[in-house]
């Protein structure tokens, strides 16, 4: 997976936990849970999904990775390659 891939699979997680989501005012390493105001349920939904859509594992120890769209999508590229 590259990253723009990622990236993208990142944005679709997104917005399918929360609709309507302002994806092209955040920026790359804005934290995306606090300007989107993602819960903690919200946030966990995207995790799962996010995994499912890229059939990445994702574990507790890497969500402080999955805050901005960068990170995320650095998590994913790292763990495709």
């Amino acid at each position: 997976m590259n990253r723009t891939e990622a990236l993208d699979a990142v944005k679709e997680s997104i917005a399918e936990v929360v609709p309507g989501a302002d994806l092209a005012g955040l920026g790359l390493d804005d934290p995306f849970r606090d300007a989107l105001e993602m819960d903690s349920l919200d946030f966990l939904g995207f995790i799962e999904i996010l995994s499912e859509r890229t059939g990445v594992r994702i574990d507790d120890e890497d969500t402080p990775r999955l805050t901005t769209l960068s990170g995320s999508a650095d998590l994913l590229v790292a763990r495709t390659e």
